[in-house]
């Protein structure tokens, strides 16, 4: 078994309150979550207006695939997002003989 995560720090754009936050997030999260078939949260930064800590982690079977999911999520951040400015990506995968 394999699983892989990889935790993006964000910019927001024009952004005055948590509010606002919350109707960028929302949406990126939702088609995080959608379109990689994988796990995505806010994990980080709640209090903060302009930036957020978003987390995408999947499991399986092949690194390979963890692998794939974990770069199509950080495509689709940074291709297809322009709301948000991507200031760091940390991807990491395990195995859970590393555990």
């Amino acid at each position: 078994m394999w699983i892989g995560w990889v935790e993006f720090d964000l910019l927001l754009g024009d952004v005055h309150s948590l509010k606002e936050k919350r109707g960028i997030l929302r949406p990126l999260i939702a088609d995080l979550s959608r379109r990689t078939e994988a796990t995505a949260a806010e994990v980080g930064a709640h209090d903060l207006h302009r930036r957020a800590t978003v987390g995408v982690s999947v499991v399986a079977s092949h690194a390979g695939h963890v692998r794939d999911v974990l770069e199509r999520a950080e495509r689709l951040v940074a291709e297809e997002h322009p709301e948000v400015t991507v200031l760091s990506a940390r991807p990491r995968i395990v195995s859970a003989d590393d555990l």
